[in-house]
Protein backbone atom coordinates (compact mmCIF):
# COMPACT_ATOMS: atom_id res chain seq x y z
CA UNK A 1 0.00 0.00 0.00
CA UNK A 2 1.36 3.42 -0.97
CA UNK A 3 2.32 5.83 1.80
CA UNK A 4 -0.05 8.70 2.53
CA UNK A 5 1.15 12.29 2.55
CA UNK A 6 1.55 12.32 6.33
CA UNK A 7 3.07 8.86 6.37
CA UNK A 8 5.62 10.02 3.81
CA UNK A 9 6.55 13.03 5.94
CA UNK A 10 6.75 10.98 9.12
CA UNK A 11 8.91 8.25 7.62
CA UNK A 12 11.42 10.27 5.62
CA UNK A 13 11.56 13.77 7.12
CA UNK A 14 9.97 14.13 10.59
CA UNK A 15 12.22 11.87 12.66
CA UNK A 16 15.01 14.41 13.00
CA UNK A 17 15.25 16.05 16.45
CA UNK A 18 15.75 19.82 16.46
CA UNK A 19 19.40 20.65 17.07
CA UNK A 20 19.56 24.40 16.62
CA UNK A 21 18.55 26.45 19.69
CA UNK A 22 16.81 29.07 17.53
CA UNK A 23 14.22 26.50 16.44
CA UNK A 24 11.54 26.07 19.13
CA UNK A 25 8.99 23.99 17.23
CA UNK A 26 9.38 22.12 13.97
CA UNK A 27 7.46 19.55 11.95
CA UNK A 28 4.09 18.50 13.37
CA UNK A 29 2.10 21.71 13.89
CA UNK A 30 0.51 24.19 11.52
CA UNK A 31 3.56 26.45 11.82
CA UNK A 32 7.13 26.26 13.03
CA UNK A 33 8.22 28.55 15.86
CA UNK A 34 11.57 30.33 15.66
CA UNK A 35 13.50 32.48 18.11
CA UNK A 36 15.43 35.37 16.52
CA UNK A 37 18.12 36.63 18.92
CA UNK A 38 18.45 40.33 19.67
CA UNK A 39 20.89 42.17 17.42
CA UNK A 40 20.36 39.86 14.43
CA UNK A 41 18.44 40.05 11.17
CA UNK A 42 16.69 37.14 9.49
CA UNK A 43 17.97 36.29 6.00
CA UNK A 44 15.47 34.34 3.87
CA UNK A 45 15.94 32.74 0.45
CA UNK A 46 13.85 30.40 -1.70
CA UNK A 47 14.85 28.24 -4.67
CA UNK A 48 12.85 25.84 -6.82
CA UNK A 49 14.20 23.02 -8.98
CA UNK A 50 12.01 21.48 -11.69
CA UNK A 51 12.66 18.18 -13.46
CA UNK A 52 13.95 18.62 -17.04
CA UNK A 53 14.64 22.31 -16.32
CA UNK A 54 17.15 22.20 -13.46
CA UNK A 55 18.01 18.52 -13.41
CA UNK A 56 17.81 15.47 -15.67
CA UNK A 57 14.87 13.07 -15.41
CA UNK A 58 17.12 10.22 -14.20
CA UNK A 59 19.11 12.32 -11.70
CA UNK A 60 20.49 10.44 -8.71
CA UNK A 61 18.03 11.28 -5.88
CA UNK A 62 20.69 11.44 -3.16
CA UNK A 63 22.76 13.87 -5.20
CA UNK A 64 19.60 15.83 -6.00
CA UNK A 65 18.66 16.17 -2.33
CA UNK A 66 22.16 17.41 -1.55
CA UNK A 67 22.20 19.94 -4.38
CA UNK A 68 18.72 21.29 -3.65
CA UNK A 69 19.79 22.26 -0.14
CA UNK A 70 23.29 23.35 -1.17
CA UNK A 71 22.09 26.00 -3.62
CA UNK A 72 19.94 27.61 -0.92
CA UNK A 73 22.70 27.54 1.70
CA UNK A 74 24.95 29.16 -0.91
CA UNK A 75 22.59 32.14 -1.11
CA UNK A 76 22.82 32.57 2.67
CA UNK A 77 26.61 32.25 2.47
CA UNK A 78 26.77 35.11 -0.03
CA UNK A 79 25.09 37.37 2.54
CA UNK A 80 27.30 36.19 5.40
CA UNK A 81 24.30 34.63 7.15
CA UNK A 82 24.57 31.60 9.42
CA UNK A 83 21.99 29.00 8.26
CA UNK A 84 19.82 27.44 10.96
CA UNK A 85 16.52 26.24 9.44
CA UNK A 86 14.90 25.21 6.18
CA UNK A 87 11.47 24.26 4.88
CA UNK A 88 10.93 21.78 2.07
CA UNK A 89 8.05 21.59 -0.41
CA UNK A 90 7.87 18.48 -2.59
CA UNK A 91 5.61 18.00 -5.60
CA UNK A 92 5.84 14.34 -6.59
CA UNK A 93 4.24 12.45 -9.50
CA UNK A 94 4.00 9.37 -7.25
CA UNK A 95 5.29 7.99 -3.97
CA UNK A 96 8.53 6.18 -4.79
CA UNK A 97 9.97 5.02 -1.47
CA UNK A 98 13.39 4.14 -2.92
CA UNK A 99 13.65 7.59 -4.49
CA UNK A 100 12.51 9.29 -1.28
CA UNK A 101 15.01 7.35 0.82
CA UNK A 102 17.88 8.53 -1.37
CA UNK A 103 16.62 12.09 -1.67
CA UNK A 104 16.02 12.52 2.06
CA UNK A 105 19.45 11.08 2.89
CA UNK A 106 21.25 13.54 0.58
CA UNK A 107 19.20 16.45 1.89
CA UNK A 108 19.40 15.63 5.60
CA UNK A 109 23.07 14.61 5.57
CA UNK A 110 23.99 18.07 4.27
CA UNK A 111 21.59 19.73 6.72
CA UNK A 112 23.23 17.92 9.63
CA UNK A 113 26.67 18.93 8.38
CA UNK A 114 25.72 22.60 8.76
CA UNK A 115 23.57 22.15 11.90
CA UNK A 116 20.45 23.12 9.97
CA UNK A 117 17.01 21.86 11.02
CA UNK A 118 14.19 20.90 8.65
CA UNK A 119 11.25 22.61 10.37
CA UNK A 120 8.34 22.12 7.96
CA UNK A 121 7.08 22.24 4.39
CA UNK A 122 4.47 20.63 2.17
CA UNK A 123 3.91 17.65 -0.14
CA UNK A 124 1.63 17.61 -3.18
CA UNK A 125 1.05 15.49 -6.28
CA UNK A 126 2.19 16.75 -9.68
CA UNK A 127 5.22 17.16 -11.94
CA UNK A 128 8.44 16.64 -9.95
CA UNK A 129 9.21 20.04 -8.41
CA UNK A 130 11.41 20.70 -5.37
CA UNK A 131 11.38 23.92 -3.35
CA UNK A 132 13.43 24.96 -0.33
CA UNK A 133 13.17 28.05 1.81
CA UNK A 134 16.33 28.60 3.85
CA UNK A 135 16.67 30.84 6.90
CA UNK A 136 19.84 32.36 8.30
CA UNK A 137 20.99 34.94 10.82
CA UNK A 138 23.30 37.90 10.28
CA UNK A 139 24.27 40.59 12.79
CA UNK A 140 22.39 43.80 12.10
CA UNK A 141 24.20 45.93 9.54
CA UNK A 142 26.74 43.25 8.56
CA UNK A 143 24.93 41.24 5.89
CA UNK A 144 26.83 41.54 2.61
CA UNK A 145 24.89 42.95 -0.34
CA UNK A 146 25.38 43.26 -4.09
CA UNK A 147 25.13 47.04 -3.97
CA UNK A 148 28.20 47.80 -1.85
CA UNK A 149 31.11 47.49 -4.32
CA UNK A 150 33.37 50.56 -4.49
CA UNK A 151 35.71 51.86 -7.17
CA UNK A 152 39.18 50.54 -6.38
CA UNK A 153 37.92 47.36 -4.71
CA UNK A 154 39.71 44.17 -5.66
CA UNK A 155 37.60 41.26 -6.92
CA UNK A 156 38.15 37.81 -5.44
CA UNK A 157 36.87 34.25 -5.87
CA UNK A 158 36.78 31.55 -3.20
CA UNK A 159 37.50 28.66 -5.58
CA UNK A 160 37.70 27.21 -9.07
CA UNK A 161 35.42 28.17 -11.93
CA UNK A 162 34.07 26.01 -14.72
CA UNK A 163 34.07 22.60 -13.05
CA UNK A 164 30.28 22.39 -12.87
CA UNK A 165 30.01 23.61 -16.46
CA UNK A 166 32.46 20.90 -17.49
CA UNK A 167 30.46 18.37 -15.47
CA UNK A 168 27.36 19.27 -17.47
CA UNK A 169 29.26 18.83 -20.73
CA UNK A 170 30.49 15.42 -19.54
CA UNK A 171 26.89 14.40 -18.80
CA UNK A 172 26.02 15.54 -22.33
CA UNK A 173 28.75 13.39 -23.90
CA UNK A 174 32.08 15.27 -23.67
CA UNK A 175 34.95 12.84 -23.06
CA UNK A 176 37.16 13.85 -20.13
CA UNK A 177 40.18 11.91 -18.87
CA UNK A 178 39.61 12.90 -15.23
CA UNK A 179 35.91 13.70 -14.79
CA UNK A 180 35.57 13.11 -11.04
CA UNK A 181 36.01 16.68 -9.74
CA UNK A 182 33.83 18.19 -12.46
CA UNK A 183 31.00 15.71 -11.87
CA UNK A 184 31.25 16.16 -8.11
CA UNK A 185 30.94 19.93 -8.47
CA UNK A 186 28.02 19.61 -10.87
CA UNK A 187 26.05 17.11 -8.79
CA UNK A 188 27.08 17.83 -5.19
CA UNK A 189 28.53 21.33 -4.74
CA UNK A 190 29.48 22.46 -1.24
CA UNK A 191 28.17 25.90 -0.24
CA UNK A 192 30.82 28.32 1.02
CA UNK A 193 29.16 28.89 4.39
CA UNK A 194 32.36 29.24 6.44
CA UNK A 195 33.86 31.58 3.85
CA UNK A 196 30.77 33.80 3.89
CA UNK A 197 30.91 34.09 7.68
CA UNK A 198 34.62 34.96 7.52
CA UNK A 199 33.98 37.69 4.92
CA UNK A 200 31.03 39.57 6.40
CA UNK A 201 33.19 41.85 8.57
CA UNK A 202 35.62 42.80 5.80
CA UNK A 203 34.13 42.37 2.30
CA UNK A 204 32.07 45.07 0.63
CA UNK A 205 29.88 43.31 -1.96
CA UNK A 206 29.37 39.58 -2.43
CA UNK A 207 27.38 37.15 -4.57
CA UNK A 208 27.42 33.39 -5.15
CA UNK A 209 28.32 32.19 -8.63
CA UNK A 210 25.18 30.29 -9.61
CA UNK A 211 24.47 31.60 -13.13
CA UNK A 212 28.10 32.12 -14.18
CA UNK A 213 30.74 34.63 -13.07
CA UNK A 214 30.01 37.14 -15.85
CA UNK A 215 26.29 37.24 -15.10
CA UNK A 216 26.63 37.24 -11.31
CA UNK A 217 29.45 39.76 -11.14
CA UNK A 218 27.32 41.77 -13.55
CA UNK A 219 24.62 41.93 -10.86
CA UNK A 220 27.12 43.47 -8.44
CA UNK A 221 28.22 46.00 -11.05
CA UNK A 222 24.64 46.99 -11.87
CA UNK A 223 23.50 47.28 -8.26
CA UNK A 224 26.64 49.19 -7.24
CA UNK A 225 26.76 51.49 -10.27
CA UNK A 226 30.32 50.53 -11.19
CA UNK A 227 32.27 48.52 -13.78
CA UNK A 228 35.11 46.02 -13.65
CA UNK A 229 37.99 44.41 -15.47
CA UNK A 230 38.89 40.80 -14.76
CA UNK A 231 42.08 39.01 -15.81
CA UNK A 232 41.35 35.69 -17.50
CA UNK A 233 44.88 34.47 -16.68
CA UNK A 234 44.17 34.95 -12.96
CA UNK A 235 41.04 32.76 -12.88
CA UNK A 236 41.43 29.69 -10.64
CA UNK A 237 40.87 26.70 -12.93
CA UNK A 238 41.18 22.97 -12.32
CA UNK A 239 43.46 20.82 -14.47
CA UNK A 240 40.43 19.28 -16.19
CA UNK A 241 39.00 22.68 -17.12
CA UNK A 242 42.39 23.84 -18.41
CA UNK A 243 42.55 20.71 -20.58
CA UNK A 244 39.06 21.40 -21.90
CA UNK A 245 40.03 24.99 -22.80
CA UNK A 246 43.17 23.79 -24.58
CA UNK A 247 41.15 21.31 -26.62
CA UNK A 248 38.24 23.59 -27.51
CA UNK A 249 39.41 27.20 -27.14
CA UNK A 250 36.05 27.80 -25.46
CA UNK A 251 37.57 30.47 -23.21
CA UNK A 252 34.20 31.93 -22.22
CA UNK A 253 33.02 28.71 -20.59
CA UNK A 254 34.50 29.30 -17.11
CA UNK A 255 33.07 32.83 -17.19
CA UNK A 256 29.57 31.89 -18.30
CA UNK A 257 28.86 28.39 -16.95
CA UNK A 258 26.74 28.21 -13.82
CA UNK A 259 26.47 25.95 -10.77
CA UNK A 260 29.97 26.55 -9.35
CA UNK A 261 28.58 28.15 -6.15
CA UNK A 262 31.83 29.87 -5.29
CA UNK A 263 31.63 33.32 -3.71
CA UNK A 264 32.66 36.35 -5.74
CA UNK A 265 33.36 39.32 -3.49
CA UNK A 266 34.91 42.76 -3.56
CA UNK A 267 37.15 44.13 -0.86
CA UNK A 268 39.01 47.37 -0.22
CA UNK A 269 42.79 47.04 -0.71
CA UNK A 270 43.49 48.11 2.87
CA UNK A 271 41.54 45.11 4.17
CA UNK A 272 43.37 42.45 2.16
CA UNK A 273 45.58 41.65 5.16
CA UNK A 274 42.45 40.71 7.13
CA UNK A 275 41.52 37.86 4.77
CA UNK A 276 41.69 34.49 6.52
CA UNK A 277 40.30 32.26 3.76
CA UNK A 278 41.84 30.80 0.63
CA UNK A 279 40.85 32.97 -2.32
CA UNK A 280 42.11 34.32 -5.64
CA UNK A 281 42.24 37.92 -6.86
CA UNK A 282 40.81 38.08 -10.38
CA UNK A 283 40.16 41.76 -11.10
CA UNK A 284 39.35 45.27 -9.95
CA UNK A 285 36.25 47.45 -9.66
CA UNK A 286 36.35 50.54 -11.88
CA UNK A 287 34.28 53.67 -12.44
CA UNK A 288 33.57 52.94 -16.13
CA UNK A 289 30.42 50.85 -16.47
CA UNK A 290 30.51 47.37 -17.99
CA UNK A 291 32.47 44.16 -17.57
CA UNK A 292 35.78 43.82 -19.39
CA UNK A 293 38.13 40.84 -19.68
CA UNK A 294 41.90 41.13 -20.04
CA UNK A 295 42.89 38.23 -22.26
CA UNK A 296 46.28 37.70 -23.93
CA UNK A 297 47.10 41.37 -23.48
CA UNK A 298 43.85 42.59 -25.03
CA UNK A 299 40.71 43.97 -23.42
CA UNK A 300 37.42 42.44 -24.52
CA UNK A 301 33.95 43.53 -23.43
CA UNK A 302 31.89 40.68 -22.11
CA UNK A 303 28.13 41.02 -22.25
CA UNK A 304 26.54 37.90 -20.83
CA UNK A 305 23.17 37.36 -19.22
CA UNK A 306 22.39 34.54 -16.83
CA UNK A 307 19.76 31.89 -17.37
CA UNK A 308 16.27 33.38 -17.79
CA UNK A 309 13.22 31.14 -17.44
CA UNK A 310 10.94 33.27 -19.60
CA UNK A 311 13.34 34.68 -22.21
Amino acid sequence: MSLSEFGLIERFFAQQPLKNPHNRLGIGDDCALLEIPAGYQLAVTTDTMVENVHFFKDANPQQLGHKLLAVNLSDLASMGAQPFAVTLALTLPKVDETWLAGFSKGFLDLAHHYNVDLIGGDTTKGHLTLTVQALGLAPKGLAMQRSAAKVGDLIYLTGCLGDAGLGLKIEQGYQCANPEQALQQFHQPLPCVAQGLALRDIANACIDVSDGLAADLGHILEKSGVGATINSDALPLSKAVKTYLAETDDWRMPLTAGDDYQLCFTISPEKIADLTIECWQIGVIEATAGLRVLRSGHIETLEVQGFEHFS
